[in-house]
């Protein structure tokens, strides 16, 4: 009997692979071919820009402009894609792309010419490079890689520790990232503890409109206050003060981005925040959304030192899942999912520290020094 060969779910179509059979890996590059051509392109774009500055920081900003927004969009606009999938689009898109514009005008006017709310003035990381590496550029690729694996990593340690002049500056981005998780993982646990039996009475039946303008005002309030943090993992590529036309092409490049991201409703890492309990809802997505932008403003508060948002993201819908199972939400058969899902969110962000510091030491020769000088 001739041996049938497997089909390629994506496109119902024979996969070709050497061997007698073909592995997740093969079926998963067969038909993410097309996605890993353009990485393949990218990579060649990064080796021939590296040499000259001037092209290479904006190729570099372009790269990371889309790719920070694209995997951080889960924990900023997931549940706002999410509970708002009735709507077209293009209204999610003009009204997250026109709070963009605001955000980084506003930080552009306040700290002469600076887009990065002054996150970007942590020893090592105020002069603007004035050379790059391939690795450099290659970093937000990698980021795009991950991304289309699902995997939500730190776009702050990945962008900005091959940056950074000194291991200091990493380590202080780490210590604050770390308490950003016990925080978030916390304050989630405790609200909603005490309150998911309230919130299951108050989400009985069809949301009203009001629910819904709600919802828009606390997830614009999250995306603004997640610009203020992250919007310097963008523009470290970029001179720390910029220009009108510099200005201009930033803000038009990063909004036509998100089009696209809202277009393919948040791709392929939006099943980070899809498979969380109870996140369609728009009441739900209220309370998420307005939780994580108290979060964010502390630490807005606290000083100027870059932080991982994702850490704070997922320790909050850890610290959700495992609340909502205290309080008896799920039943009895939730706990097993409960941590199977935390686990494998620690461990996806733990897989994107450690390729960022590997990037770092790579990259960086005084990190490497100060690591080496450590042993």
């Amino acid at each position: 009997m001739k041996r049938r060969k497997p089909v390629d779910p994506a496109v119902g179509s024979p996969v070709r692979y050497f061997g007698t059979s073909a592995s997740p890996l093969l079926v998963h590059l067969n038909t993410e071919r097309r996605f890993y051509l353009i990485v393949l392109v990218l990579l060649v774009l990064c080796a021939a820009f590296s040499p000259y500055p001037q092209l290479a920081m904006w190729l570099g900003f372009m790269l990371a402009g889309y790719s920070a927004v694209a995997n951080d969009s889960i924990q900023t606009i997931g549940t706002f894609i999410a509970s708002n999938n009735r709507y077209p689009w293009y209204y999610l898109w003009l009204y997250i792309g026109g709070l963009f514009v605001l955000a980084i005008l506003i930080s552009w006017s306040l700290y002469d010419g600076d887009v990065s709310y002054q996150r970007l003035q942590s020893k090592g990381l105020t002069e603007s490079p004035s050379e790059f590496s391939f690795l450099q550029l290659a970093a937000p690729v990698i980021l795009l890689v991950l991304t289309r694996l699902r995997i939500p990593v730190s776009t702050t340690f990945m962008l900005l520790t091959s940056f950074s002049g000194t291991l200091g500056t990493v380590t202080g981005m780490l210590q604050k990232s770390v308490s950003g998780y016990f925080i978030a993982f916390f304050v989630a646990l405790f609200i909603w503890w005490l309150f998911s039996k309230p919130l299951r009475w108050l989400q009985r039946g069809d949301a009203s409109q009001l629910w819904t303008g709600f919802q828009w005002i606390t997830s614009g309030t999250l995306w603004f206050l997640w610009i203020a943090q992250d919007a310097a993992n963008i523009a470290v590529f970029l001179p720390r003060s910029l220009s009108i036309p510099q200005l201009i092409f930033f803000c038009a490049f990063i909004f036509a981005g998100l089009a696209l991201l809202f277009y393919l409703r948040g791709d392929k890492i939006q099943n980070v925040v899809d498979e969380k309990s109870n996140v369609v809802d728009v009441r739900a997505a209220t309370m998420i959304d307005l939780v994580y932008a108290g979060v964010l403003f502390w630490f807005t508060l606290v000083n100027t030192i870059p932080m991982s948002t994702t850490w704070a993201f997922i320790g909050l819908f850890a610290g959700r899942e495992i609340g909502m199972s205290l309080s008896g939400y799920h039943g009895d058969s939730r706990w097993k999912k409960t941590f199977s899902l935390i686990g494998k969110d620690i461990l996806m962000v733990g897989i994107g520290l450690l390729v960022s510091i590997l990037l770092a030491i790579a990259v960086n020769s005084t990190i490497r020094k100060e690591i080496l000088d450590l042993f």
